[in-house]
């Protein structure tokens, strides 16, 4: 099949360098924001499918990949949320959806509600949910740490397979490769806020159509969590993805392109 792959590049929006891999060129514009140590090249596999219909942006976080890094950089949520805000303005995206992942998720939803960004729609893939007095999430700091260090002194697949044993060769391979790129203050920082920046106020706030996918064996968002966010946000769609863990798209890459329905006006 062929590629649906178009660049990638840079672009300077909220004071820094972002930058993003784009795939399609033709449809309705598509953002994806990656989770907390997710280069855009290794959601590489998800932007060729929905380059098939859309025309669609990954993003790298500050911190990340190839956007802007170093000790000095804000890495809070509100600075990430406006990035995405930025982002979108400094390309002249047009009806334009946000998918957000884990982290990214927590970014277009902050971004929706603080930043000013109108995305025509929203989904938000199973984000933490956790913050102050309420449970943790599920994650452990030092499994992202660890891996890190690894990548930074340079490592194969086979170093990375212990903390992703399920994942494929080219995953691994991919994630052993870029996760050097991944800042780890920047990294320490987001998983820090994940207990102290609460997201539930930012749920009343959102207008656009917005769904939310839930991985059904992650346990980072459960039955109880889902009722009152309906609550804070009763338009809003909820689907659950039941045989897949917090990775959705690598736990179930079927599962997870169907849990778009119609939502984005056709099928992913």
């Amino acid at each position: 099949m062929t590629s649906t792959f178009q660049y990638g590049a840079n672009i300077r929006a909220n004071g820094i360098r972002q930058h993003f891999l784009r795939y399609g060129g033709a449809g309705r514009n598509v953002v994806i924001l990656p989770g907390i140590t997710s280069p855009s090249i290794t959601w590489g596999f998800v932007g060729e499918r929905f380059g098939r219909n859309f025309d669609t942006y990954i993003l790298d976080a500050r911190g990340r990949g190839l956007s802007e890094t170093g000790d000095g950089l804000d890495y809070s949520l509100d600075a990430m949320a406006a990035d995405a805000a930025a982002f979108v303005t400094a390309l002249d995206l047009e009806d334009y959806v946000f998918v957000g992942h884990s982290m990214g998720a927590r970014i277009a939803l902050r971004a929706v509600s603080r930043h000013g960004a109108k995305p025509g729609a929203m989904v938000m893939v199973d984000p933490p949910v956790s913050g102050p007095g309420r449970r943790h999430y599920p994650a452990k700091l030092p499994w992202y740490v660890d891996s890190i260090r690894l990548s930074r002194e340079g490592c194969d697949q086979e170093a990375i397979r212990p903390f992703c044993p399920t994942w494929s060769d080219e995953q691994l391979r991919l994630r052993a490769e870029w996760l050097h790129t991944c800042h780890e203050g920047a990294i320490v920082t987001a998983f820090e806020a994940f207990k102290t920046d609460d997201i539930h106020s930012d749920f009343s706030r959102i207008s656009c159509p917005s769904m939310m996918m839930v991985a059904g064996r992650a346990g980072v968002i459960l039955p109880e969590d889902e009722k009152e966010i309906s609550t804070l946000q009763p338009a809003l769609r909820i689907v659950k993805v039941e045989n897949a863990g917090h990775m959705i798209p690598w736990d179930d890459e079927e599962g997870f392109y169907r849990a778009f329905g119609d939502f984005l006006g056709r099928a992913v």
